[in-house]
């Protein structure tokens, strides 16, 4: 079995290395649309994120004053057991998010949203959230933890058939243009886009591809891949860089995940995770043996797989 308390003091690590240390895979991104960016104004701003973020790992503190909403993604090889079953489980990650709130520390974000009770460290109703998959074989668990901003950046639509490709591109640009000008979203920004599915799957389609997958991973269906890119292109075009200046450089990458939807629609979600790209991820083995990684690997072959299954 793996035990509960390794599960809670590892996810207070990830709590840490989420909230303080960038990806590389995502500072290679912001590299890359610095290198292309022609405004002045906005390459400034993409230089001064990396020393930020070089400044918050060298220190060990938060890399944005804000650091969101924590929440986990947990994927779970069948054969996997946990001291005290999955209860044991979500009361060491409740625990975890407690303890980095106060060590770390993070800013305690979640509040009631009527009275505004605050209890001061990110635990609440429904909070953290919780995610689970689950994956063939395996006695391992992955655990993830991702803090993303809680208040805008996320937006959907119910596009029909009709509307296509063309139609999923105009609201795409509808909504990096308002996020640009209203200050809704720090860019650059992985986008993620949920396309199709029921309303609510949508909406995590759209968020699991933003936060969950890594910059320049691109989807296995090569139709769904070439749109990625095209859509990429098409949000670096619209005059805007970073933090809203004008430029280039508002995406640095764009990631599509599809779920089969009603006949007669095609909703749509975007997410945009902003320029504090806060994930990590632990392997955690029976053994007591941990690898920890920047890359999710949430989208599995098995997770994305179609019709019934022989």
């Amino acid at each position: 079995m793996i035990p509960a308390k390794l599960l809670e003091d590892t996810a207070r690590e990830l709590m840490s290395r989420a909230a303080i240390d960038i990806p590389a895979d995502y500072r290679a991104g912001v590299a890359a649309a610095r290198e292309r960016e022609q405004n002045r104004i906005a390459r400034f701003v993409l230089t001064e994120m990396e020393r930020n973020w070089d400044i918050a790992t060298a220190d060990r503190r938060p890399m944005c004053a804000d650091t969101g909403l924590p929440r986990y993604y947990v994927r779970v090889g069948n054969e996997a057991l946990v001291e005290g079953g999955f209860v044991a489980l979500e009361r060491a990650l409740r625990k975890a998010t407690a303890e980095a709130t106060a060590s770390i520390p993070l800013r305690p974000n979640r509040v009631h949203p009527l009275t505004r009770v605050d209890y001061n460290n990110n635990v609440g109703a429904h909070a953290p959230e919780i995610t689970y998959a689950f994956e063939p074989g395996g006695t391992w668990i992955d655990v993830t933890t991702v803090h993303k901003g809680g208040l805008f950046g996320s937006d959907y639509r119910m596009l029909f058939p009709a509307d296509g490709v063309g139609g999923l591109k105009r609201f795409f640009v509808d909504t990096l243009v308002q996020f640009g000008k209203r200050g809704l979203a720090c860019q650059p920004a992985i986008v993620g886009i949920g396309l199709g599915g029921s309303k609510d799957t949508c909406m995590q389609l759209g968020k699991q591809a933003a936060c969950l997958r890594t910059v320049g991973d691109r989807n296995p269906d090569p139709g769904i891949a070439s749109l990625e890119l095209d859509l990429m292109k098409l949000g670096n075009s619209i005059g805007m860089g970073a933090m809203g200046f004008v430029g280039s450089s508002m995406v640095v990458d764009c990631h599509i995940e599809v779920g089969h939807t009603h006949t007669g629609g095609m909703p749509v979600s975007i997410h945009t995770f902003c320029l504090s790209s806060r994930r990590a991820t632990a392997r955690v083995h029976p053994d007591g043996s941990i690898e920890y990684r920047t890359d999710p690997q949430w989208f599995t072959p098995y997770m994305r797989r179609e019709t019934v299954e022989w």
